[in-house]
């Protein structure tokens, strides 16, 4: 029989603020995470210093889980570097479909906080480049002739889909963003045939 520990009151914090957050945006109050964690407000402040420090963290944790996910969609779809990034846009069609999709969290923090310094932009910064160098090296191994601009265009393709599949619903901003994103991972040298 195994005994399984119940979370300590870090990872309840986390959990609690990464669910309330998303659900609820960045002005969650402390004392609602506070409450659905279970904790007492001192353990906020032993753990993350503040909610800015929590806030930060939880950006921290979305950022690894995303990134993996993303590694795991593209793994999913085989070696071709175009199926792999193709795939990418297939998933995110499926998610913003989702009926508890809330947009993107890193977006929403960028807007939500309004302090440039606050520890949560550099999170979200960490994020953008992260994916991009994802997109990048697979734009690399198709042989794109712009690979770091064509990265730059296909992250700036997934941002827009994640806002418009929160905020025009009814519509279906998947199918004309894949076709966008075609177009960038099949753009080729001048002179060079498809």
């Amino acid at each position: 029989m195994s005994t399984r520990t119940a979370p300590g009151p870090r990872e309840r914090l986390l959990r609690a603020a990464q669910d309330l957050t998303y659900r609820h945006g960045m002005g969650v109050g402390v004392d609602a995470v506070l409450k659905e964690a279970n904790v007492a407000r001192r353990s906020l402040y032993e753990h993350f210093g503040g909610k800015d420090g929590l806030l930060a963290e939880v950006l921290r944790r979305s950022t690894d889980e995303d990134e993996a996910r993303y590694r795991q969609t593209m793994n999913a779809a085989g070696q071709d570097p175009r199926d792999r990034l193709l795939a990418v846009f297939d998933e995110l069609a499926r998610v913003i479909d989702a009926p508890d999709f809330r947009g993107c969290r890193y977006l929403a923090a960028d807007l939500a906080l309004p302090d440039p310094a606050h520890p949560g932009h550099a999170v979200t910064r960490d994020y953008r480049d992260r994916v991009r160098r994802l997109l990048e090296h697979e734009l690399v191994a198709l042989g794109h002739p712009r690979p770091g601009h064509a990265a730059a265009q296909l992250l700036l393709l997934i941002d827009g889909l994640l806002a418009a599949g929160a905020t025009r619903q009814g519509t279906d901003p998947a199918a004309a963003t894949r076709e966008l994103a075609e177009h960038v991972i099949d753009t080729r040298a001048p002179g060079v045939s498809r």
